[in-house]
């Protein structure tokens, strides 16, 4: 996928009533189901991280960028100590991934609890507040913090045509093994090329990522 160009055609984007329709239906409906059937789990993590670290709190809010450029906060479970954020700009020369993005594998910010629900993508369930509130969809780009997309290009910027996803394709596709680049690529494809079936299979694929993860960390 290196080297490969893709533009969106946003004029295509705007005329897909038919498909935006029943992603925001599905959205809704699947979203709250899985609240509620997924509720004694949330439970379980928010134990879990106060036993782990009594004073700070369960839920980890971020502001992330959304369609056409548009900030929100996103909601996590929190994997990391609290002042996670502040020792951020510490670790930026041990970022292990190339571009405007951070990732580093041992991360010392990273709480016990925090590693094992980061490793099964539990710490992303609270993403489902957002895909109801309408800011996110259950598929879509990974969305990005405010400090990368004032690194990106007018290219990377086509990732903000369409609203971000709890999971998507990089997600599935490799997630920290694949680089800034490749990311871009993947979630230009998915924009490009996206579907109610490729929505339905990513969801697929993201259940086997859940539970055989594929590098996250």
């Amino acid at each position: 996928m290196k080297n490969k160009k893709i533009h969106i055609n946003e004029q295509k984007l705007n005329h897909q009533y038919g498909y935006r329709t029943v992603k925001r239906l599905f959205d809704v409906v699947a979203s709250t189901i899985a609240v509620v059937l997924l509720s004694p789990v949330f439970l379980l993590i928010a134990i879990c991280i106060k036993v782990d670290d009594p004073n700070g709190p369960v839920f980890y809010s971020q502001t992330r960028v959304g369609k056409d450029g548009k900030q929100f906060k996103m909601f996590k479970f929190r994997s990391m100590v609290t002042n996670a954020d502040e020792l951020l700009a510490k670790l930026k020369a041990q970022n292990e991934i190339d571009g405007a993005m951070f990732k580093m594998k041992n991360d010392p910010r990273i709480t016990k609890v925090g590693r094992v629900i980061r490793k099964y993508s539990l710490d992303e369930l609270p993403q489902l507040i957002n895909v109801i509130g309408g800011s996110m969809s259950i598929v879509g780009p990974r969305p990005p913090l405010v400090s990368e997309v004032a690194e990106y290009t007018a290219y990377d910027k086509q990732r903000l045509m369409v609203k971000p996803g709890a999971t998507g394709m990089w997600q599935v596709g490799g997630r920290n093994d694949v680089d800034f680049a490749e990311m871009v690529e993947l979630d230009l494809t998915y924009i490009q090329e996206r579907s109610i079936w490729l929505d339905l299979k990513i969801m697929f694929e993201t259940v086997k990522v859940m539970i055989v993860p594929n590098g996250a960390y």
